[in-house]
């Protein structure tokens, strides 16, 4: 079960949840069916995540609190869904945040305590404000904020501005280039060359650690990071970064090599990739369970994979000649497709 075409693994991904199923035909069989993608605002997951929606337009107790049923990471879970980005009642919720959550600095920041606002937090608000086409307005601010914070070797860290950090985070570059490569696809334009050249920045940064080294000793930076997860929420594992990568339309990379090496050895005989670990925490309901196969982490697996052109041969034996090269746009940025703003 190596090709991505393979009868079996679809079958059973398209048994899976309505939004995996919405994915599965438009990243892996061609085929966008908005019809379906509209089914995941009634039906599953996606149904379920809206069922819990308060009268006052949050989840949890408000925007980030119990952490995982917060406002926050639920409108991140809803966006991951790919639930249909025009949905009322989440743009009404993405709205109040924008409205009520911004600190002094013009970030999102609801702590009463702290006056600096979150740099990851606020990746990861972009990513889902933009996708939910929160107004250019409104995210002026934000966009600002976030530039503000822009460390000189490529990347972001959310202790930047609170701890006096000098080098930057994976966790806290990927949420912050995921967001601006929503942002830069969905047609804003403010401030948009900057973020395009400070996503690329992003980028470099996380193939310069080899997705998941040091730059500096070449070491595995933290075991955790080669785990397969889903949600991801705050954190970065190798396969958020592929998929990343993979979204941006980004062409392959060396220094991919080892990620992709660890990805296919994770690959269970039956030719799905498993929940490996969950991050802790108070959760609305779990999609999947830890130990068994997972559809999320194989479609996206299988999603990169595709992009890349991967078979799933062993090491040197890849044939990585069907990989996209890459392709600089105007912006400096180097996606294939992930900037409106320099088609």
């Amino acid at each position: 079960m190596t090709e991505v075409n393979d009868d079996t693994i679809i079958h059973w991904l398209l048994d899976g949840d309505v939004s995996i199923q919405y994915q599965v035909h438009r990243d892996l069989l061609g085929s966008d069916k908005k019809a379906l993608q509209r089914r995941i605002e009634t039906k599953g997951w996606g149904a379920e995540f809206l069922s819990r929606r308060s009268a006052n337009g949050h989840w949890g107790r408000r925007f980030y609190q119990p952490k995982w049923i917060s406002t926050h990471y639920t409108l991140l879970d809803l966006k991951h869904l790919n639930i249909a980005p025009d949905n009322s009642d989440i743009r009404q919720s993405v709205h109040i945040v924008l409205r009520d959550e911004k600190g002094q600095d013009g970030g999102i920041n609801p702590a009463v305590t702290v006056q600096n606002s979150d740099v990851c937090v606020n990746g990861m608000v972009l990513n889902y404000a933009t996708y939910f086409s929160a107004q250019e307005e409104e995210l002026q601010s934000i966009v600002d904020f976030l530039l503000t914070q822009h460390m000189k070797d490529g990347g972001f860290n959310c202790y930047s501005n609170t701890g006096g950090a000098v080098h930057s985070s994976l966790h806290t570059t990927i949420s912050v280039a995921e967001g601006i490569l929503e942002y830069c696809r969905n047609g804003y334009t403010y401030r948009v060359s900057e973020l395009c050249k400070t996503e690329e920045g992003c980028r470099e940064f996380i193939l310069r650690h080899r997705l998941f080294k040091s730059d500096k000793t070449g070491k595995i930076i933290d075991k955790k990071m080669t785990m397969l997860s889903y949600p991801s929420r705050w954190r970065y594992d190798i396969l958020r970064a592929l998929d990343y990568f993979r979204d941006a339309g980004a062409g392959y990379d060396t220094r991919m090599d080892d990620a992709i090496d660890i990805l296919l050895k994770k690959r269970r005989k039956d030719g799905t990739w498993p929940l490996q670990a969950k991050h802790p925490g108070q959760t609305h309901f779990d999609m999947e369970e830890t130990g068994k196969p997972s559809r999320w982490n194989t479609l996206r697996a299988q999603r990169v994979l595709k992009h890349f052109g991967i078979a799933g041969q062993p090491e040197r034996e890849r044939d990585r000649s069907r990989s996209s090269a890459t392709r600089r746009l105007p912006c400096g940025n180097i996606s294939a497709r992930g900037c409106r703003w320099c088609r």
